[in-house]
This record gives C-alpha cells, structure tokens and sequence, in this order.
C-alpha cells in the first residue's frame, strides 16, 4: 500500500515494531511473523489477521481467499482500515501503537469483516456475506448486517453487544462504545434503520431506532432510547431521549468525553 497520505501510519513502521514485540515477548514470535513480519504490505497482513481466528475451520469455506479477493478489487476496503486504525490511535488512550489494536481490537476485527462483507453483498454473494456475518457476530458479540453502510475513520470502543441493521447508514468519524443498537421499529420496508451523520459519538448502550438522522456532531448519551431525529451538534439523552442542549466542540466522536456539563451551552 502507498503511504503518500495516512499521515501517521506507516507500514515499515508498524513492521518494525512487530519484529521489535517478537525479540521481546518470545511466545508471541510465531504469531506475528505469521500476521505481519513476513508480510510486505498492509494488504496481505490485515488478510491473515482477519482470517485467522479460524471463524471457518470447520466448514471447509477459504475465508483467506475471500478477504484477498475483495480488498483485490476493492481498494477502499484497506484503505479505509487504514483511517480505521489512524481513529482508534487518536480516539483510545489504551491504544499506545498501530500494532495493538490491528492485532488484538475485536471492534476493529470486526468492522474490517464487515467490510468485506459488504462488498461481497454487493457482489452478489450474499449467501457467503451473510456467513461471515453470522460467524463475526459469534465470534466478536457484534452484529452489522452486511448491507449497512459505514464511512471511514470509525471507532468501535469495546464492541460487545453493537447491532446495526440493514439500512442503516453511519457516515465517516463516528465513535461507538459497547452495546449500540441501530435498528428498527417494527415490519416496515424500505429504509427503516437510523442514520448517523459524521463526527457523533454513541454512548454505551444506546439505542436509535427507525429511519432517523442523527445530525452531524451530536451525542446520545449512554443508555438513551432515541426515537425521533437529533439535529446538528446536539446532545440527545433519556429514555425516551431529549435534546438536553447545544455542543460547543464540533467534533465529540474525536475527544470521547461523556461528561454532558463539558459539551452543553
């Protein structure tokens, strides 16, 4: 992968410290000579490491080749767990290196997955997205239907529990913590998921339900039900959820901060 425009993230550099954890931390040498040291780019690597929890040992299904082929024929795939990755160092305090939460972050695991997923969906292999998704939710507790659309530069803190439905749509720099749901309201068709423009952040479990906009810059605190549209840079909280005011700060999805006395004016 060419490193003209990630910024911080470099490939050598993420190499150099894998061989630097091998040295020092002896039991893990194998591990990561598998997944990363002996890899020569991004690509390759995030395809082992996908594809290593054996989600399809017993099924006879190549899930290596299968991830291989769609970040073949799609590029923004790998590219956008670049910017995955670039989010989670900016956003995870517990997140000191790009190594860390490539090798180790189930939410990272599983929206790279999902991705994946979502090409194959619009490939017409649904069947086979929809295995993945099944698998991915066993393994990871996480749940994203593999039409669900998802931008780049997202952040899944913890993951256990998050469920994103069919049509759902969340746009780039959005920030989740554990147990999240977007979903529906009932049997309706159509679009019938919420859509979360950028730049939010979903407190822990947390609900959005239906076929409504959660504006840019907002944030629904943790355990909120929200039910109706949240407009631009507005915290939304309760069951059912209230704006309970403006956001001085135009990206929350970026500085995590729960604490509504910081954010409201």
């Amino acid at each position: 992968m060419k490193q003209k425009k990630y910024g911080a993230f470099s490939w050598e550099a993420l190499r150099k410290e894998a061989v630097r954890v091998a040295e020092k931390e002896q039991p893990l040498k194998n591990l990561l000579e598998q997944l990363v040291i002996r890899h020569e780019g991004f690509e390759p690597s995030l395809t082992a490491i996908l594809a290593n929890r054996r989600l399809f040992a017993h099924e006879g299904i190549d899930l290596h080749q299968a991830i291989a082929g769609a970040l073949e024929k799609d590029k923004n795939i790998a590219e956008n767990a670049v910017y995955d990755l670039l989010a989670i160092v900016e956003k995870d305090p517990a997140a000191s290196a790009f190594l860390e939460p490539l090798l180790f972050y189930k939410g990272y695991h599983s929206l790279e997955l999902h991705r994946v997923a979502h090409w194959l969906w619009l490939d017409g292999q649904r069947y086979l997205a929809c295995y993945i998704q099944s698998r991915t939710s066993q393994l990871y507790g996480v749940d994203i239907h593999p039409a669900a659309q998802i931008g780049k530069g997202i952040f899944i803190d913890h993951a256990t529990g998050l469920v994103v439905g069919e049509t759902a749509i969340v746009e780039d720099n959005v920030s989740f913590l554990h147990g999240v749901t977007l979903g529906g309201t009932g049997k309706e068709t159509g679009k019938r998921h919420p859509t979360i423009r950028k730049n939010c952040l979903l407190g822990a479990n947390s609900t959005v339900l239906g076929d409504i906009v959660v504006g840019e810059g907002s944030i629904i605190g943790a355990g909120s039900v929200v039910l109706h549209a949240v407009p631009p840079h507005s915290l939304a909280a309760g069951v059912p959820a209230a704006n309970k005011g403006n956001i001085k700060i135009p990206k929350p999805a970026n500085s995590m901060n729960q604490i509504f006395d910081d954010y409201t004016i």
